[in-house]
């Protein structure tokens, strides 16, 4: 009873969406004759700040509204983008140079100021820059239109943490908005990027609204993942919330929505039938899914609680319903991702088998557990992230933990995992995300494996020591050989501690109308810049 009120309320509130598209495309004849591309992405926007959250949608909205001072193309090599740079011989300064005509959609130019103070509200919260920090001794802005960065000692990973392409992004934004403290929402969206934010149209859980910066000067290189020319070829895009992924897709059919961020995996075959649609795999190194805890509170502030429930978890049950199809999934315990450098096995043996049950409960029962409940988020209105929670609370069930599975959705959880309050006053025990496979495929872009505590630790606020310790010395490490060794003792620590629980990898093709021409692939997608529609 409760799934059938559940998506009937879906239905009405994606026929809503739709109505308000067509009305509001009635009601103006000028958005009724400009070229507007319509999309269905993942998740509702609801939270605007970039740098506050990991949230994938919101990082999708920060390349809409903002740019980057260097940025990565798709031979994983660092672009120019809002600056070029020169490094010293000595690698201890590294100097980013502004071009020309750079501003802020407000109209006030971007400066180096501006720059300095976003790099050290990104670096603040971001595990990469983080560890980058460590090493700095200054950032300044030498003169209007130079960033100085000056390094303690050598780090061999400045630019790739900077120009990175994923979660958090190093956006560019006004120095009166990068000050903002970084457990604060910047208070309005003023980028330099190449679409504008539509305020006054934002409809959070109906619609989000961007249009073209007429001002924005595109670099002359061709688009290639996130760097390049973003030359914007539409006049407005608008990211329409759908939650049903049937409706979705009907309205993809019949050509009401040009866009489908994730169609449902048993949907593909009948996109793949239609003419008029184009199926693809935009990030071909896919997805990690992953289950996180929260340190600071029972039970999982209880180690041997927490290994427990590691015990207990079967990837392939998660990612069969996930997904479902094998083709697009792979059961895979490497912390840092299958089939890169830093894969290894140590650590995961039980997720390998397929969890054990029967080791689950008996540790259970020693690690001294009273029963208390775990409140574990469950979003619906998620596509890939509606099954894993259910799975998950199954299997931690049959471990004998007393699970309370809460119903919410996905923005809900991006905000209430910032909560480090109590479980019984708001707060939370558990809850499953996704990452792109690039923001995880080693120690120091992975932020689940970090050990920081509440001092710029990742939601759930795990202290390792032994952690930071490892990753210093993998940055410091002189050979691929060596940092291979060091990562596959991070894993180990990692598991050992329980800081997180992989859950498995998967695909997710997107799907659009034939009439876009232009689609960006890379591990940051969908971007809206490049792309044409035809009518």
């Amino acid at each position: 009873m409760f799934q059938l009120v559940r998506r009937g309320r879906r239905t009405f509130a994606s026929t809503l969406a739709l109505s308000v598209v067509a009305l509001s495309a009635l009601a103006s004849p000028v958005l009724a004759a400009s070229k507007t591309i319509t999309a269905v992405m993942h998740s509702d926007l609801r939270i605007l700040d970039p740098i506050f959250t990991s949230a994938y949608i919101s990082r999708d909205h920060g390349y809409m509204v903002y740019d980057t001072l260097i940025s990565t193309d798709s031979n994983f090599k660092i672009q120019p983008q809002m600056a070029d740079w020169k490094i010293s011989d000595d690698k201890l300064t590294y100097t980013f140079t502004l071009r020309d005509g750079l501003k802020w959609h407000d109209g006030t130019p971007v400066t180096a100021e501006d720059c300095v103070a976003s790099l050290k509200r990104w670096a603040a919260v971001d595990g990469m820059g983080q560890q980058m920090m460590l090493f700095t001794a200054s950032i300044e802005a030498t003169d209007p239109r130079t960033i100085t960065l000056k390094l303690k000692e050598p780090y061999a990973l400045v630019l790739e943490s900077i120009g990175k392409p994923s979660s958090r992004v190093a956006f560019m934004m006004p120095k009166r908005l990068a000050e903002t403290p970084v457990d604060k929402q910047i208070p309005e969206q003023i980028g330099s990027g190449p679409f504008k934010f539509v305020q006054a149209e934002f409809q959070p859980g109906v619609k989000s609204v961007y249009v073209k910066n007429t001002d924005y000067v595109p670099r002359k290189e061709p688009a290639s993942w996130t760097a390049g020319g973003k030359v914007v070829k539409v006049d407005r895009v608008e990211w329409i919330t759908m939650p049903d992924s049937q409706t979705a897709l009907n309205a993809l059919q019949s050509g009401d929505i040009d866009f489908m961020e994730n169609p449902a995996i048993d949907m593909l075959p009948a996109i793949e039938a239609d003419k008029d649609l184009k199926l693809e795999i935009l990030n071909k190194f896919g997805f990690q899914t992953g289950a996180r805890m929260n340190f600071l509170h029972p039970p999982f502030d209880n180690v041997k609680v927490r290994r427990a429930a590691f015990l207990a978890i079967k990837q392939k049950d998660v990612l069969d319903a996930l997904i479902g199809n094998p083709k697009y999934y792979k059961t895979c315990v490497a912390v840092f991702i299958c089939d890169t450098p830093f894969a290894a096995e140590v650590g995961g043996e039980t997720l390998a088998k397929g969890g054990d049950i029967a080791a689950a409960r008996k540790a259970l029962a020693e690690s001294g557990y009273d029963g208390t409940p775990v409140v574990l988020m469950a979003p619906g209105d998620v596509l890939l992230l509606k099954a894993q929670p259910i799975v998950v609370a199954q299997q931690l069930r049959e471990a004998g933990f007393n699970i309370d599975l809460q119903a919410t959705d996905w923005q809900t959880v991006v905000s209430r995992r910032a909560s480090q309050k109590p479980p019984k006053e708001g707060g939370w025990n558990m809850f499953i995300t996704n990452w792109v496979s690039a923001d995880v495929d080693n120690p120091i872009s992975n932020v689940a494996v970090g050990g920081q505590g509440k001092k710029g630790g990742w939601f759930g606020w795990a202290e390792d020591a032994r952690i930071e310790q490892l990753k210093d010395t993998f940055v410091r490490a002189g050979s691929l050989d060596e940092r291979k060794r060091i990562a596959t003792e991070i894993q180990k620590e990692a598991y050992d501690q329980v800081l997180y629980m992989p859950l498995g990898q998967y695909q997710a093709p997107s799907a659009w109308r034939k009439s876009l021409t232009g689609v960006i692939d890379g591990p940051a997608t969908p971007v809206f810049w490049n792309i044409d529609k035809t009518e």
